[in-house]
């Protein structure tokens, strides 16, 4: 099992910044992948950015040039800094993780990002 916990969200104004963190615990392999997906009201969830243990990104077109992932690998940590926020980016914010060569997803409990015009 993975346990991951994530903090950071909030409200923030149009053009703002905020910055998700999430620690990951448990049987943390070192072959891994983490990210985030968030989940609009009304719409599916949809995956913003991912970054492997590799150091591979992944980004959402709709986020790139905008919002940056990265990791700490001693702490078991995935970062989302979040720039020039619209409100198009409103949403329930997920971390993800999953180890190398297992079928299981892990998700975090969700943090509310909201974005004010």
């Amino acid at each position: 099992q993975v346990r991951l916990v994530e903090s950071g969200g909030g409200l923030v104004q149009a053009g703002g910044s905020l910055r998700l963190s999430c620690a990951a615990s448990g049987s943390i392999f070192g072959i891994n992948i983490m990210g985030w997906y968030r989940q609009a009201p009304g719409k599916q969830r949809e995956l913003v950015a991912t970054r492997n243990s590799g150091g591979q990104t992944n980004y959402a077109d709709s986020v790139k040039g905008r919002f940056t992932i990265s990791r700490d690998s001693a702490k078991n940590t995935v970062y989302l800094q979040m720039n020039s926020l619209i409100p198009e980016d409103t949403a329930v914010y997920y971390c993800y993780y999953r180890n190398w060569g297992d079928t299981r997803d892990y998700w975090g409990q969700g943090t509310q990002v909201t974005v004010s015009s």
